[in-house]
């Protein structure tokens, strides 16, 4: 054990609907993914501090039309979400649900790397947790508001003919948010459920537990964690719970952080009376709390394995490394906005570069296929790289972005057979947080320059997007250079970022290309670099 300070937030990313298990010496967290691809990522860890990527469960999902962006289909806001991780006898299961399909699916290995397989359970369980019983009957909890708990067939296909199917907990009415994201556990013979909600009393995300004695009998619970951490009264919950070897207790809940996303924390719990004991006894005057508990600053973390280098979640490429697995031959720190056709994309190990070329009609960024992305990284970070852009035709527009509905980028297009600068954003006029899945208006262009007046007769150029997080006032900038000069140049003006929930997703970088007028033009990307 070590007293540790600064733990949180953990990955300083966008990981969202944690779900957290230990085999041996080693944690696994999986997250929602939604529509990036390759998807469903899992985590590991040796201390529950640091944490590295250990796996994508799958490369595709069902290729729907949406899920490929096809034409102006998408599944923003959508596909697969909140998943439950589990070990038992041997052998790793992912059951999550996608909201375009509206299916439950299954995946299972021997080993955290796959491979996976896939299958499908009847029904649709939002939020879902599954539990392996000790009498060998499965059970998987779910809902919004009223949680069910439904007994599922041996072989996990659907419910059991004539198993356990009950409402065991149901919220009251004057919440903004209903009980959801189901965590479900037995420890020492009793049934622990966790939850997310927000009460209206408080009009923050808050964590609950509710304790029964068998399955059959009444779930009794209450609030465990109410504490924003300072952060603008948005709570930390919703979540799983692990042991470590030693026989500690800690939960890894999410917290909403504005454009970057949706963070996990780190948080001791102790049982007391069979109860949890979330976070450490308040004392502090500025705690907000109405639990009079609050998540310490420091505290106990066991290093199971001293001396282990993680390798980051996020970074720099040259594009000169193929990767293996369902990671499409890319790094595990990149993935694709929405399923990525292959046939329109080169990567080149050899000469370095990452290429795209556009194979349908789109008008603005949101529908361009086979945009390359990372996620941000909070408080601060930025991305450069060099486009090559002496494959664009009149009508495409190619570069970097910030990635989110309310996007802003840098790059070039071609208007007239002359190549420009610009700096773009969109703007969403809808008020609120919901934003608009269904977007085909194009992007406002608030500065445009010759691309000659920069690069002079070469095709290449420099760009440059930064981003910086803010309790919640969030900004992107964008620059240029010349590949011959080290410093950058301002274009345009700070782009205000904001979460919302029509992508659900916290703000990315990512290298794009996409066609207004024809198809068949590229863009071609080198030296990518990640500064944080």
């Amino acid at each position: 054990m070590n007293i540790t300070s600064n733990i949180n937030p953990l990955t300083r990313m966008d990981y969202p609907d944690p779900d957290v298990i230990r085999v041996g010496d080693t944690y696994y967290m999986v997250s929602t993914t939604m529509y990036f691809f390759p998807g469903c990522e899992i985590l590991r860890s040796y201390d529950l501090m640091h944490w590295e990527h250990a796996a994508f469960v799958y490369d595709r999902l069902d290729s729907t039309e949406g899920q490929r962006l096809m034409g102006k289909e998408n599944v923003y806001g959508k596909g697969m979400w909140a998943a439950s991780i589990r070990y038992h006898q041997g052998r790793f299961y992912v059951i999550f649900v996608a909201n375009d399909t509206n299916k439950t699916y299954l995946y299972t290995s021997e080993e955290i790397t796959g491979p996976w397989k896939k299958s499908e359970i009847q029904g649709f369980y939002h939020d879902n947790s599954l539990l392996f019983d000790d009498d060998g009957r499965v059970y998987i909890v779910y809902g919004n508001r009223e949680i069910f708990l439904v007994e599922l067939d041996e072989n996990l296909t659907g419910p059991k003919e004539g198993g356990l199917n009950r409402v065991i907990v149901k919220d009251r009415d004057d919440c903004f948010l209903g009980y959801e994201g189901s965590h479900f556990y037995k420890i020492n013979g009793k049934y622990y459920l966790f939850f997310i909600n927000i009460p209206r009393d408080t009009g923050r995300r808050t964590e609950s537990c509710f304790v029964a004695d068998s399955l059959d009998g009444e779930f009794v619970g209450k609030a465990v964690f109410d504490d924003d951490n300072g952060f603008v009264n948005s709570g930390i919950a919703q979540g799983g719970i692990v042991d470590t070897p030693s026989g500690k207790w800690y939960s890894i809940l999410f917290q909403d952080s504005g454009a970057v996303g949706r963070i996990p924390h780190l948080i001791p719990v102790e049982f007391k009376d069979g109860f949890p004991v979330f976070g450490c006894n308040s004392t502090k005057k500025d705690t907000t709390s109405t639990l009079g508990a609050y998540l310490p600053a420091q505290f106990e973390i066991e290093d199971l394995r001293p001396g282990y280098e993680y390798a980051p979640l996020y970074g720099s490429d040259d594009f000169k490394d193929a990767a293996a697995g369902p990671s499409f031959g890319f790094k595990s720190f990149w993935q694709f906005n929405h399923e990525p056709d292959l046939e329109l994309i080169e990567h080149n190990t050899t000469e370095g570069f990452f290429k795209i070329k556009t194979g349908k009609l789109a008008t603005n960024l949101v529908q361009a296929q086979n945009t390359l992305t990372q996620r941000t990284l909070t408080p601060r970070s930025a991305a450069e790289v060099t486009l090559d852009v002496s494959g664009l035709n009149d009508g495409d527009y190619a570069g970097l972005c910030v990635l989110q509905s309310s996007y802003g980028f840098v790059g070039v297009t071609q208007k007239e057979g002359k190549r420009f600068l610009v700096m773009c954003t969109r703007e969403i006029r809808v008020p609120g947080i919901w934003g608009e899945r269904k977007d085909d208006q194009a992007p406002q262009e608030l500065e445009c320059i010759p691309l000659e007046e920069v690069t002079g007769d070469t095709k290449l150029i420099r760009l440059r997007a930064g981003v910086s997080f803010n309790h919640m006032k969030d900004y992107a900038s964008f620059s240029y250079a010349s590949v011959s000069s080290e410093d950058f140049t301002t274009i345009g003006e700070p782009k205000k970022l904001r979460f919302r929930l029509d992508h659900f997703t916290g703000a990315r970088f990512g290298l794009f290309a996409y066609s207004t007028k024809e198809i068949g033009g590229s863009a071609r990307f080198t030296d990518f670099k990640y500064v944080d």
